[in-house]
């Protein structure tokens, strides 16, 4: 019997429109999907009508397998002689575990594809026609994980600031900590926001604010997963303010 092959697929932030084409085209294919709670039943019903989908969809409370048992249930199916799609919310390289599930795969000498997605940041600024970079406000943006073992020990100094926009995800149930761990770090408790929930989705919705009110802002709106949290001058830039500062620099 033939190993099968394990590929790594990106999802994007859920609109089907958003899928790469070899990403849809191995989802329309695909005979074992493994998918992610984050991935939407939009793209989950481009699959074959016989396919398994098999759901390892995690929440901060709950996990339906942890993740050295997910890496196993892919193995185990390559093995048969299945090839698996793993299919993950967003880019699977960017906080998807994607390098853990690749390195497992290849130690067994199961072959792996990854096909890259929209990453969530990416797709969710867009949606929100957020800049993460832009000429007058920001020229590095960074990523972090907002729910991680050890957060409160993370230095996230110069993460944020003048000149930078910082993204992060996996914070809504960590707001208050995130705050205040960037506001003793030393980002000004007036720096704009926003909170971008649902990203590219007909439910999406985008909440602006400051940093010192982050948290009331998260239990206020009543914010839930999936969702983003943009940090920097950026978010304050609205298309307006965009097409003037270019107008006036133009001039």
């Amino acid at each position: 019997m033939s190993t099968g092959t394990i590929f790594l697929v990106g999802a994007g932030p859920g609109d089907p429109d958003l899928l790469t084409l070899r990403a849809a085209r191995l989802i329309s294919q695909a005979r074992v999907i493994v998918h992610d709670g984050l991935v939407s039943d939009e793209i989950l019903a481009m699959a074959r009508p016989d396919a398994r989908l098999i759901s390892v969809a995690k929440s901060r409370a709950r996990h339906t397998l942890p993740q050295d048992d997910i890496n196993m249930l892919l193995v185990h199916e390559a093995l048969a002689g299945h090839d698996v799609v793993r299919l993950k919310g967003g880019d699977p390289l960017i906080f998807g575990r994607g390098g853990e599930e690749a390195e497992l795969a290849r130690a067994y000498g199961v072959p792996v594809e990854i096909v890259p997605g929209i990453s969530a940041a990416n797709g969710a600024a867009a949606a929100a026609q957020i800049a993460l970079t832009h000429r007058d406000a920001a020229s590095i943006v960074s990523f972090v994980a907002g729910q991680c073992k050890g957060l409160s020990d993370q230095d996230w100094s110069g993460l944020a600031g003048k000149g930078r926009t910082l993204v992060i995800y996996m914070g809504v149930k960590t707001a208050p900590q995130i705050a205040e761990k960037l506001m003793a770090d030393g980002l000004a408790p007036d720096m704009p926001l926003a909170v971008i929930e649902n990203a590219a989705r007909p439910e999406m919705r985008v909440v602006r604010g400051l940093l010192a009110s982050l948290p009331d802002l998260v239990k206020r709106e009543r914010i839930k997963s999936p969702a983003m949290i943009v940090i920097g001058d950026v978010t304050a830039r609205d298309n307006l303010t965009l097409a003037q500062t270019a107008m006036e620099a133009a001039r």
